[in-house]
């Protein structure tokens, strides 16, 4: 290989990451990694070894809670503002789920 201007090297790579346009990455743990160079031709690099897929963590939707529906929470299902807030945070914003859940019911 030499004769035809190609040298091969091999690297030692722990880890090698892959991140996806959709977010997700691939990861191979302890890889063989050799990265070859022919005269004229950019680098070459060859990865081996066992693949998992990681996918992007969820972004939580934030949801916009108004005051009266705090309040009308608070008094449905007579606890505190803080708490009726809380509530309706955990439940992404629904009134009936969240009165329910401080009821006890969810």
């Amino acid at each position: 290989m030499k004769r035809l201007g190609i040298s091969v090297e091999e690297l030692q790579a722990v880890r090698v990451v892959v991140e996806l346009e959709d977010g997700s990455r691939l990861v191979v743990e302890d890889p063989q990694v050799v990265v070859m160079k022919a005269r004229g031709q950019p680098p070459t690099l060859y990865v081996a070894g066992q693949m998992r897929r990681e996918e992007p963590p969820r972004e939580e939707a934030s949801v916009e809670i108004s005051e009266e529906d705090v309040r009308l929470v608070a008094e449905q299902a007579g606890v505190s503002l803080e708490e009726a807030r809380r509530a309706l945070e955990e439940t992404g914003g629904d009134i009936a789920e969240a009165i329910l859940r401080l009821q006890g019911g969810g």
